[in-house]
């Protein structure tokens, strides 16, 4: 090397820190899914608003059977859809229902402490104003509306085995056939509804959105008008040959005084019935947002709210007034039985009430954070075990791998990523 390279290399400035390579271990931040809240869909708010007025109505019209075979045949036309619509959307949002720590918490926030609590004050109102004093508070035999709930808890946690069965709507179907020839069940859990409704839940358990587009075309709606009409007009001829005890679900055929092998007729019977008249009312549930879509949110409020009055009124009674039983009073309860179930939908009642519908309940349940330091410390005890046996092992995430036994030299240890086949 001659003098005047040496001079040039003096001169050169010297080379900076090199910066580390850039891991790919290292989280790269992503949008965040919370800055865009999810939009709930009108169409099925809207539903939901109608269907619980429609079960309010038909709770109304109950003592105005009596002498009315007009009452009675749309008390059993309403009956024959109106909770099976309210099961199948039910059944359609559980559909991803797991055992997931949050969805478990949802679970018992919003179903078991509402139903403890209304099981609770529904008794006491019927132990009060029914002149029952010593009518017991039991949570294991729901009284009027609270079955619903602890049908709808067992459903939901019965849920990941309807997703994994094969052919889940006729299995569910011959459940629900054999509930109803069995009057041995008994009543606790009200298990006769929760066995006999379950179709209904099921079906809307593997429904997709494309099921209800489909029923909502222009031609179904053509066809559901006709078809709704001739259900009207097969409830008013029905009305002195049927007990529409079928339509509650509530008992076995034995129970009503009918054969056995009727209860298997009626339940695939009433399923078809159902099934059809639903798709009716599904035809023509609005899909845009109305001024009642936003109660949509808050059916669950008005059903058991709605039912404390229905049984205030029957105990106090005030259905004892004649005129109440003509035409015009009818159509009085049905406009009253509307607007009072509307109010209780509203948003300033779920803002009243959401301590006993929807509490938050944080003191009842581990933090994220307890329970993330709960599984380093299980994964830190799995990694120390593993080590006491002469097993390697890098990290103690699920990307680590253990890689050898006592009887062999320690290996390196590669992420677990690298070890997947390609594809």
């Amino acid at each position: 090397m001659n003098i005047s390279s040496l001079r040039r290399a003096q001169r050169a400035p010297a080379p900076g820190p090199v910066p580390p390579p850039v891991s790919s271990s290292v989280p790269l931040p992503v949008p965040s899914s919370s800055a865009a809240p999810k939009q709930r869909d009108a169409f099925f708010d809207n539903a939901k608003y109608l269907a619980i007025v429609l079960v309010a109505m038909g709770h109304s019209w109950e003592p105005l059977r009596d002498g009315s075979r007009a009452a009675s045949a749309l008390y059993m036309f309403v009956y024959a859809f109106h909770m099976p619509a309210f099961i199948l959307i039910s059944g359609y949002f559980s559909r991803n229902f797991d055992f997931r720590a949050d969805r478990l918490k949802r679970l018992l926030t919003g179903v078991v402490v509402p139903y403890v609590i209304f099981e609770s004050v529904y008794s006491l109102l019927k132990g009060w104003a029914g002149d029952d004093p010593s009518y017991p508070i039991s949570l294991l035999d729901p009284w009027y509306l609270t079955w619903f709930l602890i049908a709808l808890f067992v459903w939901r946690v019965a849920t990941p085995v309807w997703r994994i069965v094969r052919h889940p709507v006729p299995l569910s179907l011959a459940i629900a056939a054999l509930a109803s020839c069995s009057p041995d069940i008994g009543d606790d859990l009200d298990l006769q509804r929760v066995l006999q409704f379950l179709p209904f839940f099921v079906a809307g358990l593997h429904m997709r959105p494309e099921h209800f587009r489909m029923v909502r075309r222009r031609e179904v709606r053509m066809v559901a008008l006709p078809v709704a009409a001739a259900a009207l007009v097969f409830a008013y001829w029905a009305v002195p040959r049927m007990n529409a005890g079928w339509f509650y679900h509530r008992d076995s055929a034995q129970e009503m005084g009918a054969p056995w092998w009727s209860g298997i007729v009626m339940t695939f019977a009433l399923f078809g019935c159902s099934m059809v008249l639903t798709a009716c009312f599904f035809a023509w549930v609005p899909g845009r947002t109305m001024w009642f879509t936003a109660l949509g949110a808050g059916t669950l409020y008005g059903y058991l709210l709605h039912g404390l009055l229905i049984k205030g009124s029957h105990f106090a009674g005030w259905y004892e007034p004649s005129w109440l039983h003509t035409p015009a009073g009818a159509i009085v309860v049905t406009v009253i039985a509307a607007v009072v179930v509307t109010a209780l939908c509203s948003p300033l009642v779920q803002r009243m009430l959401r301590f006993a519908m929807e509490p938050r309940m944080e003191w009842a349940f581990r933090s994220a954070s307890a329970s993330a330091s709960s599984g380093s410390g299980s994964e830190a005890g799995a990694a120390a075990a593993a080590a006491g046996s002469g097993a390697v092992v890098a990290g103690s995430g699920p990307g680590a791998v253990v890689a050898r036994s006592a009887a062999m030299p320690p290996r390196a240890v590669v992420p677990a990523q690298a070890t997947r086949p390609p594809g």
